[in-house]
């Protein structure tokens, strides 16, 4: 995946995905609760930017059918479809991804089952399990981590469930334990980001890096394609520091804080999520600092992230589009349909700079 910046995106790449996600109906930052089950439960639109493919679900990458996953055509209309969200949803990221699930269930009429792990990996595990128990036909998962899907895996292939993962992998065989996963391409995130952060620092300096949270392939590979772009274009960028911030604000905030005291003179913070970048600023304003005396670069694409690049506090922002609903239920009913689909979805993100944050700001969730 290339980089692109938001202001470069053109008719010709939305063009790629016209079939796949036409006629979007995007989402609001508001989801009901919970563990709950809906059919036609749908949230009001907004002005927002649907997610656009980087490869297409077909294209030249392995990819994935029926009759090697086992199973038999589903009408997707007929179907069942179980959801389970990995994190609270206090983090806008989470929030937008329900709400774009919830509203493509309410669009096609299918019945939607969904499930918050409220961050506990253990009650992840059991969420799926009691989906299927509930007769799920079809499952959408968010993974908190990578690895421990054993059970869950065992159980669908047991039923031959088609399982689509999104927003994170988990360690397992594509189109043998799991279908298709959906999502951008995090070390080309990482390396968009230690751009930014060369640009706003001049590549000299010391900086940290707000880690995400561990156990999963986004702070894995998010981290591999920051250090990566920094060694290999600005050697006289150091990083000297690097804490997790568990992809939480207040976490975040606290990590600052503490670095602030053992690092006075750091140059810049590369924080792996908006949530995390938003704490530092309110870290450095604690700290009474000035808006730009220590370069912010973070991942997301969040509203209150981007208004923080138009107040001067942060960056740069590398967009990691949440709104997954019109790409996994296309997934589920192409390949439910006996058609071919990518095991490797991958999205192209836009970004946030100075140049662009005021007048983009409404396609930010």
């Amino acid at each position: 995946m290339k980089p692109t910046a938001s202001v470069r995106r053109t008719s010709a790449r939305h063009l790629l995905t016209v079939g796949l996600v036409a006629s979007l109906a995007l989402v609001s930052a508001c989801t009901k609760s919970e563990d709950d089950s809906a059919k036609g439960d749908s949230a009001s639109p907004q002005n927002d930017a649907g997610q656009v493919v980087s490869s297409p679900s077909t294209g030249s990458g392995p990819s994935c059918a029926l009759d090697a996953y086992g199973g038999e055509k589903l009408d997707l209309k007929n179907a069942t479809v179980g959801f389970s969200q990995s994190e609270k949803e206090a983090n806008p990221f989470r929030i937008a991804e329900t709400a774009s699930l919830k509203a493509e269930a309410a669009k096609r009429g299918v019945k939607l089952l969904t499930a918050n792990a409220q961050s506990q990996f253990s009650k992840q595990i059991s969420d799926v399990q009691d989906l299927i128990a509930k007769g799920a036909d079809l499952l959408v998962i968010a993974p908190l981590n990578s690895d421990g899907w054993e059970p869950v895996l065992r159980a669908a292939s047991a039923k031959h469930i088609p399982i689509v993962t999104i927003d994170r992998k988990i360690n397992a065989t594509a189109c043998k334990d799991y279908v298709s996963f959906i999502g951008s391409d995090f070390v080309e995130q990482g390396k968009r980001a230690a751009d930014q952060m060369i640009e706003a620092t001049g590549g000299k300096g010391e900086i940290a890096i707000l880690l995400g949270a561990a156990g999963n392939n986004v702070t894995t590979e998010r981290t591999k394609g920051f250090e990566q772009r920094i060694k290999e274009k600005a050697p006289d960028l150091k990083i000297v520091f690097r804490q997790t911030g568990d992809f939480a604000r207040e976490k975040g905030q606290s990590v600052t804080e503490n670095l602030i005291q053992s690092k006075p003179g750091i140059t810049g913070i590369y924080a792996e999520n908006d949530e995390m970048g938003l704490g530092a600023v309110n870290a450095l304003k604690g700290a009474g600092k000035k808006p730009g005396a220590v370069k912010i670069v973070t991942i997301d694409g969040t509203r209150n992230a981007v208004q923080g690049i138009v107040d001067g506090w942060i960056q740069g922002v590398i967009e990691s589009n949440p709104r997954f609903g019109p790409l996994a239920f296309q997934t589920l009913d192409t390949f439910t349909r006996g058609e071919k689909v990518s095991q490797d979805i991958v999205i192209e993100d836009s970004s946030y700079t100075g140049s662009n944050a005021r007048a983009d700001l409404g396609k930010a969730y």
